[in-house]
């Protein structure tokens, strides 16, 4: 008799009987994949009966959080992206590309906090963890001092007993992806495996009370791979960004139940893994002595933390006759709305030139108030005029040429006063809190308006 199967979505988890093109729950096509019905031994269904305890319903004013206290990771970039520490009894997802830096995270983290952690691999042996720990360890190869349990194994019960027995302050599991339930007849790595070793990681740490950090994979389209269940089971979602070729690494919180979403944490990969970047503004701001045309320096806000960094354009003529248009690490659609709005509403003809556009350290920005340093940089290079170094730029650009006020201005500007610039553009319609002190604040009500400031 063949066995049943149902079709699930990976983007929502819902389950039906037959493919369709189209998911009925989330409207999202080319998402179902076939996975076999789970099938539960009666006696896994009879313990499962057992372990249910009798609880009964708590008046919130009654409840006491005074004793729950956060636990220190040892790297205060990722306590400060967590909210201060990771909770007691929290499951934590870590994600990212291959090669991105998530193990060398997740094995940093036991190495500095000290914490008795029981790092769980499925994809790598007790040796190579061995080989990339003496690497990692801050206390050099020949001393070790971090209280770390290798654990080789991809069975989720045999991992949650042997947690049960040595009880540690953290257990970290790499990846996700690789663990498997006997409960479910799938291969590791499925939808219905990933939702219960998922579901059985977030019991066992709301019963033991011990923190439990996941390593997942991500999709090539970007998202965490699985059911998008996991990310919904799960109390904070981690997303490393950056290209894994340059030195630069992004932390972002996507989802965060015990604090706030709008943080990130910069981190630098070198050859003892990830360092802590507790200013990233002073790495990616310029690095050149003398002034060079079509760079400019822009303000920008990436959820709660404001930082500088260098927007480079360069400007020439077409050589095959179609002008290309190239953006690293910035939209090329919002480049190429932003040379229409030079060409239309201030009169620069653009249309045969080539313009290469470039974030420095290997940044992706989506901030729309970097859209005023775009805007100097590539006319820097069209002029073959070199801006002043003390100078930054906070602002965006609309479809008529008017520069557009953004959030938060104050604290871009007190970030860039704190920095040494001596000058700042923004939008004519922002209204500051308090006159800043140390920086001169140049309000534009317009391209044009803008061009008269910097190349008159």
């Amino acid at each position: 008799m063949a066995a049943k199967s149902l079709w699930y979505c990976t983007s929502c988890g819902n389950e039906s009987p037959k493919w369709m093109g189209r998911c009925p729950a989330c409207g999202e096509w080319n998402t179902m994949v076939e996975a076999p019905v789970e099938k539960k031994s009666s006696g896994a269904k009879g313990a499962a009966r057992q372990t249910v305890t009798e609880r009964k319903p708590v008046m919130l004013k009654e409840i006491d959080r005074s004793k729950e206290t956060r636990v220190s990771l040892g790297m205060p970039e990722v306590d400060r992206l967590l909210g201060g520490g990771i909770v007691p009894g929290s499951l934590v997802l870590i994600g990212g590309e291959p090669g991105i830096g998530k193990s060398t995270l997740s094995l940093q983290i036991p190495l500095n906090s000290g914490l008795k952690t029981l790092y769980v691999t499925g994809e790598e042996s007790d040796r190579q963890v061995k080989m990339r720990a003496e690497r990692l360890s801050p206390c050099g190869p020949e001393e070790d001092g971090s209280n770390t349990l290798i654990f080789c194994e991809t069975q989720i019960e045999s991992v949650i007993r042997e947690a049960t027995e040595i009880m540690p302050d953290l257990m970290i599991v790499d990846s996700v992806q690789t663990m498997f339930t006997e409960t479910v007849e799938s291969s590791p790595g499925s939808v219905s495996q990933i939702k219960e070793v998922a579901a059985m990681l977030l019991r066992f740490a709301k019963e033991s009370g011990i923190p439990v950090i996941l390593i997942g994979h991500i999709t090539k389209d970007g998202y965490i791979a699985g059911p998008k269940i996991l990310e919904h089971i799960v109390d904070v979602v981690l997303q490393f960004e950056g290209d894994n070729r340059g030195a630069y690494r992004i932390l972002r919180s996507i989802k965060n139940r015990f604090g706030s979403t709008s943080e990130l944490a910069v981190f630098e990969m070198t050859g003892t893994g990830l360092r802590e970047v507790s200013n990233p503004s002073e790495l990616l701001i310029p690095m050149h002595d003398q002034s060079l045309s079509g760079t400019a320096v822009a303000a920008m806000l990436d959820g709660n933390r404001p930082f500088m960094f260098e927007v480079q354009a360069l400007v020439s003529s077409a050589v095959y006759g179609t002008a290309q248009r190239s953006a690293t690490g910035f939209d090329v659609r919002r480049l190429n709305m932003l040379l229409a709005v030079l060409e239309k509403r201030a009169g620069f003809k653009l249309g045969a030139k080539d313009v290469f556009l470039n974030m420095a350290g290997g940044l992706r920005i989506s901030d729309p108030a970097c859209d005023l340093a775009v805007v100097a940089s590539v006319l820097s290079s069209s002029f073959d005029f070199a801006l002043p170094s003390d100078i930054c730029f906070a602002g965006e650009v609309g479809l008529s040429g008017e520069i557009r006020p953004v959030s938060q201005a104050d604290r871009r500007i007190s970030e860039s006063a704190r920095l040494g610039f001596r000058k700042i553009y923004i939008s004519s319609f922002t209204t500051l809190g308090s006159k800043p002190e140390g920086i001169e604040v140049v309000k534009v009500a317009d391209i044009p308006a803008l061009v008269r400031g910097l190349f008159r």
